[in-house]
């Protein structure tokens, strides 16, 4: 679909101005999803104009000419603030973009506007954001998850071909799968994380959402590789690709199992049968110790929430508010600008790496995240890729979660073991209901091209 509209614009068919009119027009058209905080319309109607300039003197106007996104609203970008969707950060203007922005936009793509996300990226549902939830565009009483739900419905609407996210735990699959598109986590260290507003750093990731895998494909081939601004990027070894041969496939056993939505169960067992047809074997696997990943995740993640919101003041940088002390202004500033879920998540961040607690929690919680790394290694050495379920669950109710945070948090509990091992990981769209669910594939570190070839073939046959 990219590669078309791509062609259209670079053949004179079309137009990057005409690209770009439509995309905002379907952006207001579609407000009351709140799927986007803020427009940076005047800026990406010059940079279209621009575009449409360098193809008329037939100029090279890059792989991505005249193509809109979205970018998630905790990534740096000219032409609208940065608010992470946090009262604290209301306002703020960026001075520099994302490295990933840069790139996306060297090749000539447009960001027309910022996307709706739960505050910080803390959340699974899109409800967590400070000015208001985002509605899932397949069924508007329900979430459209998180943390990336405004670039995830923004893609489902049609509003542009892609959106960036970021995942840390599952923030980018998560909404694809709870609203029917493609979603991919790239290998830890792929896409450089320079210019996005920090959340865990051993784990945060960039990554595109599509509706297909290959537009996903190709987004990522334009922003992967090194960046000397961020010393954790890999050299790039991402190359798109197409499945020339059968693989053996593993599926996650202790993903099928009880407490799993039929749904669910019934989509992925649709998309084995899919598997098998196109000559690929799949074996159950178990990998006994994923139990144990959402505790793990839940005090390694939280610990590093709190060192990276430790900034957020309101002397360095933040929405400051009246006080008349140090400590005041502090505890005042901190009230206002955090959401409850920021606060819950700063909180239990301090104590586990609070003096007396650190041995017992935090030492001990990567200590099992080395174990969870080491048994993944085992069972990708044995099979090419892995798969099962995003979520237990298609998307839940708008509210139904809320006042429970142990019953959000369970939400992800498959899709943060591939974050704390670093791997690859994609949600496919499948259906087996009303609601579409996504199967998730997951792969060995630098297998990006590989997970996204299996998932453009499962789209290509459905």
């Amino acid at each position: 679909m990219i590669q078309r509209l791509v062609d259209d614009i670079k053949s004179s068919k079309t137009t990057a101005r005409a690209a770009v009119e439509s995309a905002l027009a379907k952006a207001r058209e579609n407000d009351g999803f709140h799927a986007l905080l803020s427009l940076t319309d005047e800026r990406a109607l010059v940079r279209a104009d621009e575009i449409d300039a360098r193809v008329k003197t037939s100029e090279d106007a890059g792989r991505l000419a005249g193509v809109p996104f979205i970018a998630k609203d905790n990534m740096l970008a000219y032409g609208a603030p940065t608010t992470a969707a946090a009262k604290i950060l209301e306002n703020f203007e960026a001075p520099f973009q994302a490295e990933a922005i840069e790139r996306l936009e060297a090749e000539g793509a447009i960001c027309i506007g910022k996307s709706n996300l739960d505050s910080f990226a803390h959340g699974g549902s899109t409800e967590n954001s400070a000015y208001g939830p985002t509605k899932n565009p397949r069924d508007e009483t329900r979430v459209p998850g998180g943390s990336s739900g405004g670039s995830a419905a923004a893609v489902a609407l049609g509003i542009v071909p892609f959106a960036l996210g970021t995942d840390t735990g599952g923030s980018i699959r998560q909404p694809a799968s709870f609203t029917g598109v493609v979603g991919m986590k790239p290998t830890y260290g792929a896409v450089s994380r320079y210019g996005v507003v920090a959340m865990a750093s051993s784990t945060d990731c960039i990554g595109p959402i599509a509706r297909t895998a290959q537009d996903a494909m190709l987004v990522l081939d334009v922003m992967s590789g090194r960046d000397a601004k961020d010393a954790t990027t890999l050299p790039d070894f991402f190359a798109p690709t197409t499945l020339d041969k059968s693989l053996k496939i593993g599926l996650i056993k202790e993903w099928m199992s009880e407490g799993v939505d039929e749904s669910v169960r019934a989509g992925v067992s649709q998309a084995i049968e899919q598997l098998k047809s196109n000559g690929h074997t799949v074996e159950e696997v178990s990998l006994p110790t994923l139990k144990y990943a959402l505790g793990v995740y839940y005090i390694v993640v939280p610990a590093e929430i709190a060192s990276n919101l430790a900034r957020y003041d309101g002397v360095r940088y933040g929405n400051a508010q009246p006080a008349n002390s140090l400590g005041e202004l502090y505890a005042n500033t901190r009230a206002y600008g955090f959401m409850p879920e920021n606060q819950r998540r700063i909180m239990i961040g301090n104590y586990v790496l609070s003096s007396g607690y650190y041995d017992a929690y935090y030492r001990k919680a990567q200590q099992v995240r080395t174990i969870i790394i080491n048994e993944f290694s085992s069972v990708l050495g044995d099979y090419d890729l892995l798969i099962g379920p995003v979520a237990p669950t298609p998307a839940f109710k708008l509210g139904e979660n809320t006042a429970d945070p142990l019953k959000m948090y369970l939400a992800d509990i498959m899709t943060v073991p591939a974050s704390l091992a670093g791997l690859p990981a994609v949600s496919v769209p499948i259906q087996a209901g009303d609601l579409p669910i996504g199967l998730q594939v997951i792969g060995r570190q630098q297998a990006d091209a590989t997970v996204l070839a299996l998932a453009a073939q499962l789209q290509e046959e459905a």
